[in-house]
């Protein structure tokens, strides 16, 4: 009997469509894959180094060079040592890591909650250690109601959220209020806070307000070196946790992830200690966000979807036209018909069914090309 083409992935819907495109061509729209090239400078010293002796196992917590660079561009927050970051393979294991601790030291049952829509690991992380989760929904003009908020955890009994600044799927950023009220709500109803900070210098406009700034021993602050150099496939991370935590968390580290590719570290620690933390080339890459930004939600405004207002981030969050109300066979049909690959909406939210994302971290040709395929699809359907 045929697969009926509509059956829904039982994994991740963003690998599901991936692979799609990975094994059957087109624009892969689905997946936070930048569509730029690393800086060349970056790959210069990555070839420089291949014979250089740095190919064993890198010190646990971080190639020590790149620690007190750490150090560095965050003091201008608040006061850090070295001892206070941990280099991860990736955000991903870097927020994976936090929630194996909390389950270590957090008395069961209770609930973790992100900010709905969801992205994908905060939701999973809970589900794997078999503890309840809470899709918490932003108000219609994106903001966050935290008399209500408050009431959700003290019910729910949550001890863990996750939030992400400049958001995925949805590009909100949190203001200076918000970041202070959460901070507040935390301490006081003793929550521990998992701040992503990825695409942290990837705004629109204003630079945002840093989190880290609320630094406090309920928060925890996570990046990586991945979107901002277009190096995802290098899997470099680092996190930030109060001193309290940090040493149980590192003999965690030491049983999981171990340690990071040194020669991937050693080439990072060049690159930003000769081109000021790629100041230049990050500024080029917001140019290009914003660019993709304007092309993909003008065009798409055009063909009927509503786009929320976005802060920053690679991700365009976009309402179907109306008479188009299943964003799940929205996608499979574009693919199929058009071979443009995007993630409905559900897979972040159950109340967002009618919407999709799309990535527009692409050079602009493609973007134009995907939105020309996605004019000629909607105009059909």
């Amino acid at each position: 009997m045929a697969m009926d083409k509509y059956e829904k992935p039982t994994g991740s819907y963003i690998s599901f469509m991936s692979n799609k495109v990975k094994t059957q061509g087109g624009i892969n729209l689905a997946q936070g894959i930048p569509g730029f090239q690393p800086p060349q400078e970056l790959l210069r010293y990555l070839s420089d180094i291949a014979f250089d002796p740095i190919h064993q196992y890198a010190p646990g917590d971080g190639n020590n060079e790149l620690l007190g660079l750490l150090v560095d561009k965050y003091s201008q927050y608040r006061s850090f040592r070295e001892e206070d970051f941990l280099v991860t393979n990736g955000a991903t294991e870097a927020v994976s890591l936090l929630y194996t601790y909390f389950n270590h030291i957090l008395d069961k049952p209770y609930a973790a909650l992100a900010f709905e829509p969801v992205y994908e690991s905060y939701k999973k992380l809970p589900e794997i250690f078999r503890d309840e989760f809470i899709a918490f929904p932003y108000e219609t003009d994106g903001k966050v109601d935290f008399d209500k908020l408050a009431k959700t955890c003290r019910e729910q009994s949550v001890k863990v959220i996750f939030l992400n600044t400049p958001g995925n799927p949805f590009g909100k950023i949190w203001s200076e209020e918000e970041i202070d009220a959460l901070d507040q709500l935390a301490v006081r109803e003793d929550i521990f806070i998992v701040v992503d900070g990825v695409y942290q210098e990837l705004y629109y406009d204003e630079s945002p307000y840093h989190p880290i700034r609320y630094f406090s021993d309920q928060m925890f602050y996570v990046n990586s070196f991945s979107k901002i150099f277009s190096i995802t496939g290098w899997r470099i991370g680092y996190m930030v946790a109060p001193r309290n935590h940090m040493a149980t968390i590192k003999s965690i580290h030491d049983y999981t992830g171990l340690c990071v590719p040194s020669v991937l570290q050693e080439a990072i620690v060049r690159y930003i200690k000769q081109n000021n933390w790629g100041k230049g080339y990050i500024e080029s890459l917001r140019n290009k966000l914003k660019t993709g930004l304007k092309l993909m939600k003008t065009g798409l405004e055009e063909l009927g979807f509503h786009i929320p207002d976005i802060g920053g981030g690679f991700f365009i969050w976009a309402a179907l036209p109306e008479g188009l109300q299943d964003g799940f066979r929205f996608t499979i049909d574009l693919y199929d018909q058009q071979k443009v690959a995007v993630i409905p909406g559900e897979h972040f939210s159950q109340r967002h069914t009618h919407y999709i994302r799309l990535n527009i971290a692409r050079e602009k040709e493609e973007l134009s090309e995907a939105l020309k395929r996605i004019q000629k699809f909607v105009a059909g359907s």
